[in-house]
């Protein structure tokens, strides 16, 4: 996922590029509190112009499902302030999740999102293999001689058939 930490948006106005004018500056979410300090901010930058018909440019580190050309997500701030709260890496592992699961992040509530990837999140591991090294380290008490005859490939292959998905080197269980 983005680092939603670092998002921005080159803000021009439709007017200005119907007038063969691209005008505009990068605006850091980072900067604003909210929707509405944002939006002052970008009618203060277009302040030659009556009422300026916004229009979003360029965009980085801004999930798609929160951004198009002439809107911005109602519940963007208050889901960049959640998402900043997870680790770095559970950043990038909830982009992840949240590609996988298809969940919407601009309608679903943002919190409960949370909940579920982290229900489902079990870590990050270089491949499945991996991970069936680490549940057979976990869950089971077998002897040191039966460790060098268990198969963690065939072990793995089983876990991700029905309980597990990996994807980017993150492990989610099924739920």
């Amino acid at each position: 996922m983005e680092n939603l930490s670092e998002a921005r948006i080159y803000v021009g106005t439709y007017a200005k590029y119907n007038d063969g004018s691209i005008f505009g500056d990068w605006m850091d979410l980072s900067d604003y509190s909210d929707s509405e300090e944002f939006y002052t901010a970008c009618r203060e930058l277009h302040n030659d112009e009556e009422d300026p018909e916004l229009m979003f440019q360029d965009w980085e580190n801004i999930p798609s499902g929160l951004i198009s050309e002439s809107s911005l997500s109602k519940n963007i701030f208050e889901v960049i302030e959640t998402v900043s709260d997870l680790e770095e890496t559970r950043q990038e592992a909830f982009g992840v999740w949240l590609n996988h699961t298809g969940n919407d992040i601009d309608t679903n509530d943002i919190h409960g999102l949370i909940k579920s990837f982290e229900d489902d999140y079990q870590g990050e591991y270089k491949d499945e293999e991996d991970f069936a090294y680490h549940i057979v380290e976990e869950c089971y008490e077998l002897p040191e001689f039966a460790l060098t005859y268990f198969d963690y490939e065939k072990f793995a292959r089983d876990l991700f058939i029905g309980d597990y998905w990996y994807d980017d080197g993150y492990v989610f269980s099924r739920s």
